[in-house]
């Protein structure tokens, strides 16, 4: 998290990642000194498709001057995402408290509000769970408020920490479908109560307690042809070099998905 977004960039392509998965405040921070055009021709030097950023939060339940300023906020983001020519972004529930039935209808016609502004960017949404929140803490509730959402460009991002981190079951994974289905990250984390989990705990995939397989099985049934992102939040890996901690990640990878 300390380095910055061309150092980023370039440990990425030096060890031979495809793609990358954007940190919106990283971006916003490179942006204050440099421009969208060249930005995008950043990461076309280094061979970088840039997969999707994370993340946009407020949109779901804030009201009156908070709901304009998160709105604002995120019709500014979009015009960097279609400037740059990032597919997706991720979205998070943002409830701060239990929701009533209002809540949470308002939180459906939100995100369908923001779907709609994000196709006209050529966006797509991806609503993350999250286990330790007060609500949408598992994948069969997000997988439920986008299909009542109802909009095309919208999926839910399977964040496997919090697939185990919060009440989501196995069964869970039945409801993936390439269409449901808009992006994913790994990561793993060793010999941690998942009460305790924090994502400072995160490790590489294969190095933790996380079974793999049964989602590895689930994205290959549907035919799933999007990214796999690693999102590893763990101080120690700072403390590294760049391009070993991109090196070694890589490899763990593609040694949990192959």
């Amino acid at each position: 998290m300390p380095a910055a977004f061309a150092d980023d960039l370039a440990a990425f392509a030096d060890v031979g990642w495809p793609a990358a998965e954007l940190w919106l405040t990283k971006l916003e921070k490179h942006l204050e000194s440099s421009s969208v055009e060249s930005t995008r021709k950043l990461l076309q030097d280094r061979n970088l498709t840039p997969a999707a950023a994370a993340y946009q939060g407020g949109l779901l339940l804030s009201q009156g001057e908070h709901r304009r300023a998160h709105f604002d906020h995120f019709r500014h983001r979009l015009e960097l995402f279609q400037g740059i020519g990032i597919p997706t972004m991720l979205v998070v529930a943002d409830f701060a408290h239990r929701p009533d039935a209002t809540a949470l209808q308002r939180a459906v016609v939100s995100l369908a509000q923001a779907a709609q502004w994000a196709a006209g960017f050529d966006v797509r949404l991806a609503l993350e769970f999250r286990g330790s929140d007060a609500f949408c803490t598992s994948l069969d509730t997000a997988l439920g408020l986008v299909a009542q959402c109802g909009e095309p460009n919208v999926g839910v991002c399977l964040d496997l920490f919090h697939y185990y981190k919060g009440p989501s079951k196995p069964e869970d994974l039945a409801g993936l479908t390439r269409q449901t289905l808009a992006h994913v990250q790994l990561s793993d984390v060793a010999g941690v109560p998942r009460e305790l989990m924090t994502d400072a705990d995160r490790v590489l995939p294969g190095d933790g307690d996380f079974q793999f397989g049964p989602v590895v099985e689930r994205l290959k049934a549907i035919g799933y042809d999007g990214y796999l992102s690693l999102e590893v939040t763990n101080p120690v890996l700072w403390e590294m070099k760049l391009t070993q901690v991109a090196e070694l990640s890589l490899m763990a990878l593609r040694r949990v998905v192959e």
